[in-house]
């Protein structure tokens, strides 16, 4: 793609993002979400390949139908009670659509049958922004709203039981970090309503993980668990760090990724909502299971090479590196910063 049109498209991205950021009128916010959509469309179907283009037409169809139950929701909101203020979503039917529809747009189950489908056939690097980026704007909709928790609840329960469910039996990488992604969705709203700042964290937190692990199987060119095997051929020093970034993922310590489901789940029993807070730690395994299966399959086992390919990390590779070494060290090492983070926010 033309480098100027590329870098339309990623203006939009921010500037849809940064209207739903501030906006407090929910014509504005749905304006916000609209122009993100278009944005990123363009850059999922720019390889042409029947994938991206299905891909990219299942992402536009959801996408559509979110917007348009967000739209009715608010207009709703508006026609009953006459306010069009994001804080000011009062009335409960106009309150369950909205929910229902910006969890369409991240992918919260059950609404989330489109994201592994959909990730499956994009490459790594507009992957990752819809892994990331795009969670934002919906996110900050979502933190600003009077939640029904009964709803909410049931739905982030939901979430991290598919996620780690979802992604047992995959072979191809993309879908088994949607799964990721749909579980770690869970895990951030099951304590909005209680910790919005905690939720804040985790998602930041997420974004380091997810950013790692995206730009680590971009450099490694690897798109599949058998071809993980390459990896000690390609570059010995991130397989050996690979391992621990999962784990992180997962949610194991000394990482950093323990630090959010920790506090998530003292948050839960703070709340007495103690076996909701077990459900999702049980669930943690499932998802802790297919990253160690990765870890295994990255690590431990050797792919019949010939000569010439087991000589390939002696060559200076030509990507950059540098945002792979700092989402790397933040995904391993943040774990003791959490409390001063957590102060700070609070």
């Amino acid at each position: 793609m033309n480098p100027y049109i590329m870098s339309i498209f990623l203006l939009g991205l921010g500037l849809g993002t940064t209207i739903t950021f501030m906006s407090s009128h929910w014509l504005l916010a749905w304006m916000g979400l609209e122009i993100n959509t278009l944005a990123i469309i363009p850059l999922m179907a720019q390889h042409h390949h029947p994938r991206s283009v299905e891909a990219s037409t299942k992402y536009f169809l959801t996408q559509a139908t979110a917007a348009a139950m967000i739209l009715f929701a608010s207009s709703t909101n508006a026609w009953i009670t006459g306010q069009w203020d994001i804080n000011e979503l009062s009335h409960p039917m106009s309150s369950t659509i909205m929910m229902l529809g910006l969890a369409l747009k991240i992918g919260l189950a059950p609404l989330h049958t489109w994201l592994p489908e959909v990730l499956q056939g994009l490459d790594l690097t507009t992957g990752l922004i819809m892994s990331t980026w795009q969670k934002l704007a919906p996110f900050s909709l979502l933190m600003q709203m009077n939640l029904n928790n009964s709803v909410m609840i049931t739905m982030a329960i939901m979430s991290t039981m598919i996620g780690g469910w979802g992604g047992l039996n995959q072979t191809q990488l993309r879908k088994i970090l949607a799964y990721s992604s749909i579980a770690h969705i869970g895990w951030m709203i099951l304590v909005l309503q209680f910790s919005p700042s905690l939720t804040l964290i985790t998602l930041m937190i997420y974004i380091f993980m997810t950013l790692s692990i995206f730009c680590l199987f971009k450099m490694n060119k690897t798109t599949s668990i058998n071809s993980l095997a390459m990896s000690w051929s390609k570059s010995p020093t991130i397989t050996a760090l690979s391992p621990l970034i999962l784990l992180s993922l997962g949610g194991l310590p000394p990482l950093t990724g323990f630090g959010p489901k920790w506090m998530i789940l003292s948050e839960l029993t703070k709340q007495d909502l103690n076996m909701i807070a077990t459900i999702t730690a049980l669930s943690a395994l499932l998802s802790l299971y297919f990253y160690l299966r990765l870890s295994y399959a990255m690590t431990l086992t050797l792919s019949p090479n010939t000569t010439p390919i087991t000589n390939q990390w002696r060559f200076n590779t030509k990507q950059p590196t540098i945002h792979l070494s700092i989402s790397t060290m933040l995904s391993l090492m943040l774990l003791p910063l959490l409390p001063g983070i957590m102060t700070i926010i609070n």
